[in-house]
């Protein structure tokens, strides 16, 4: 089971943000994770990828509990951040370069890895100019580049097409379903519009507490379709 999550649960302070989260997720799946601003989505990726420790439940990632070995859970997931950690300043290809020293490539597999990478998330003619000159759909494809290096066999990603342009959100899109054949992908989004163009499944959270677990098929089946669906679930 590449995903397994049992009453998974965070509290700062005194307020939960996350709540008794039970869901699985299985091999070649895309699933949306689906809420409203604030409602327990970033905090629910981080914990998975071992950013933020649980306050209760447990969580475990091709069978590695996330709280238990964090160098062979990195090994394990390919993670996009909400903002985007790249570093405006340096190459595309220098970039990736030191990803593939972290990982732990020779320079020679290092430098063939990159070339594989740049192909497949579209960035061959950037390679050679500097971060900060890209457009953001292009800086979102270096993030992922990062995330893919190792070739993972789960993707979390945060929001991957926040604060980008229509054309640049489909383009996007199009990079995560060319990525599904083999891997599991669960990414965070408040766009009905994304999840229903793109997953397989919806976790629907709102408040901290997962409202529904369902296939996107389901889900426009609901009376007033999606939206209905997103409404009557996140009020």
């Amino acid at each position: 089971m590449p995903i397994l999550v049992s009453n998974l649960g965070k509290k700062y302070g005194q307020q939960w943000a996350v709540q008794g989260l039970n869901f699985q997720a299985q091999p070649g799946e895309i699933i949306g994770f689906l809420g409203p601003n604030g409602a327990g989505k970033s905090s629910t990726l981080k914990m998975l990828v071992g950013l933020l420790p649980p306050t209760e439940g447990s969580a475990q990632i091709q069978g590695i509990e996330i709280q238990s070995n964090e160098l062979a859970l990195k090994k394990q997931i390919g993670y996009l951040a909400e903002n985007n950690p790249v570093y405006p300043e340096m190459y595309v290809k220098e970039f990736l370069e030191i990803i593939g020293k972290l990982h732990g490539y020779t320079n020679k597999n290092c430098q063939k890895r990159i070339q594989e990478v740049v192909e497949l998330v579209g960035l061959s003619r950037e390679q050679s100019k500097k971060i900060g000159e890209l457009s953001k759909g292009y800086q979102q494809r270096v993030g992922i580049a990062q995330a893919i290096f190792h070739n993972p066999d789960i993707l979390i990603l945060d929001e991957p097409t926040s604060g980008l342009d229509p054309n640049q959100m489909e383009e996007i899109r199009h990079l995560i379903l060319s990525l599904k054949s083999n891997k599991t992908i669960l990414f965070s989004s408040h766009l009905l519009s994304e999840v229903e163009s793109i997953c397989d499944r919806i976790l629907l959270i709102n408040q901290g507490k997962l409202m529904a677990d369902c296939s996107i098929s389901e889900a426009n089946a609901y009376p007033g379709g999606l939206t209905a669906f997103f409404q009557d679930k996140t009020k």
